[in-house]
């Protein structure tokens, strides 16, 4: 069978791709990275959402952690935004993790009942690529997409998995992937400190997030993937 992967946006890409693909959802300022850094630490992670789900998931749990903005806003109750800094400087690791986000983590449930759901950031976008290459023919990556804008840095990381999935015999689907896959190569993780996911971080004292987004660049062999609305270390169970 033919190897394909094809890069796209927002949740409609999810319902496009979903009975025959397996769907990874970048959107790496925030929601995937904060997603990863915490798993990859052994916290168990749940996506919800909305506000309204996550404290009902939340109900369920023993202390658990509430972690997430929506509009930039953390909501009210929340332990901490969604900011993969915050979280990585925790201790806690035994407090169960919900996360809830603008865009990220709706378009992970949304993608739930797909060949498998996966979270990739520029963390562990290799380690990624190599999982799902292993186990899959038919790849979408999908971009969470900020504000109606497939923003530069989700391009740039559905670009470098794609890529390094054509390497290994994929075929990009669409001229669209092709086209993200040709301008993204080679590029650093730091164009993304222009564009304004980066502007937002910074003007509104978060600075210290893009930062690390930018400094952690392919340093986890994490594979987060979905499994029964939990994010988990596939490769490492």
């Amino acid at each position: 069978m033919e190897k394909k992967v094809v890069i796209d946006c927002f949740q409609e890409g999810t319902f496009r791709y979903r009975n025959e693909y397996a769907i990874v959802v970048v959107d790496v300022m925030r929601a995937t990275t904060t997603a990863a850094t915490a798993v990859s630490m052994g916290r168990r992670v749940l996506p919800a959402r909305t506000t309204d789900e996550a404290f009902v998931i939340a109900s369920t749990l023993e202390d658990p952690l509430l972690v997430g903005e929506l509009g930039g806003n953390m909501p009210y109750g929340f332990h901490l935004t969604n900011s993969p800094v915050q979280v990585a400087a925790r201790d806690d690791i035994k407090r169960p993790m919900i996360l809830v986000s603008s865009s990220g983590t709706a378009l992970l449930m949304s993608s739930a009942g797909s060949q498998g759901v996966f979270a990739a950031c520029f963390r562990n976008y290799s380690a990624m690529a190599r999982y799902l290459s292993e186990k899959f023919d038919k790849i979408a990556i999908v971009g969470a997409g900020t504000r109606g804008q497939f923003r530069k840095e989700d391009q740039m990381c559905c670009a470098w998995v794609a890529e390094l999935l054509v390497k290994d015999g994929f075929r990009a689907e669409t001229p669209q992937t092709r086209e993200y896959i040709y301008r993204w190569s080679g590029q650093s993780a730091e164009e993304a400190r222009v564009g304004e996911s980066a502007d937002y971080l910074r003007n509104s004292g978060q600075e210290d997030d893009l930062e690390f987004i930018l400094s952690h660049v392919d340093d986890l062999d994490t594979v987060v993937g979905l499994v029964n609305y939990e994010l988990k270390a596939l490769n490492q169970c």
